[in-house]
């Protein structure tokens, strides 16, 4: 099986954190951020990964990605196609016809992609995406009678599940991706009308690195969690 990986990002609000490099390339306890997804992606068996750059980076992310279990492809966008169309122009490069993963490179996460799969092959859809509910960066109050403050509470979970941007395509969905655009505004509208797109729930992690503070909250909770390790080894 075959996975595309978004890779454009140009990680503007990282600012010196980045180094220069391209978003899905910063460094995350010594490994890219995007390192992290291959090797998911390989231990569920995914052979070919193909990344989604901005022109001019494909040999750095073949050379950052190199040896972790997969054969690396990338597809440079000529000009910034958007996600949509970032995945349709990559999907050009793919060797198989049949479904195929996509995702963002500059998360840290642990997604079951075997489940995942599984899943979207019972339901039959044209796409199924990845839903999470992820934490609130709220703190909590609790109130008692006549509005009197009885507790505080650390954040949980939002209450509503959110798309988290890893997708399994059918043939179908992928033809139907714009060539340029954000796919979530029109070809996944299109399948929720005709029931054609369908959820998978995701209850660990899911973590954007967009600010020094995530790419801080990433390393800590590599750090601090061993075994999260475990599955990519």
């Amino acid at each position: 099986m075959e996975a595309i990986i978004l890779a454009g990002g140009k990680a503007e609000r990282l600012g010196d954190a980045a180094e220069g490099r391209p978003k899905s390339l910063v460094a995350v306890c010594g490994r890219p951020l995007v390192g992290y997804q291959v090797l998911r992606l390989a231990a569920a068996g995914v052979e070919r990964v193909i990344v989604s750059c901005a022109a001019g980076q494909g040999e750095l992310f073949e050379t950052e990605l190199g040896g972790l279990g997969v054969e690396i492809a990338v597809a440079e966008e000529p000009e910034r196609l958007g996600r949509g169309g970032g995945i349709r122009f990559a999907a050009r490069e793919r060797r198989e016809s049949s479904d195929v993963f996509a995702l963002n490179g500059d998360e840290l996460l642990d997604v079951d992609f075997q489940a995942l799969l599984a899943h979207h092959e019972r339901g039959g859809a044209a796409a199924t995406i990845t839903v999470a509910r992820p934490p609130s960066p709220f703190g909590l109050v609790d109130l008692g009678h006549d509005d009197v403050v009885v507790a505080f509470r650390e954040a949980g979970r939002v209450p509503y599940w959110v798309n988290a941007g890893v997708y399994v395509l059918a043939e179908e969905a992928l033809a139907r991706l714009p060539e340029r655009g954000d796919h979530e505004t029109t070809t996944f509208p299109e399948l929720v009308a005709e029931r054609r797109l369908r959820a998978y729930r995701h209850e660990g992690l899911w973590l954007t690195v967009n600010t020094p503070k995530d790419l801080r909250r990433a390393e800590e909770h590599i750090e601090a969690d061993p075994d999260w390790l475990a599955p990519v080894r």
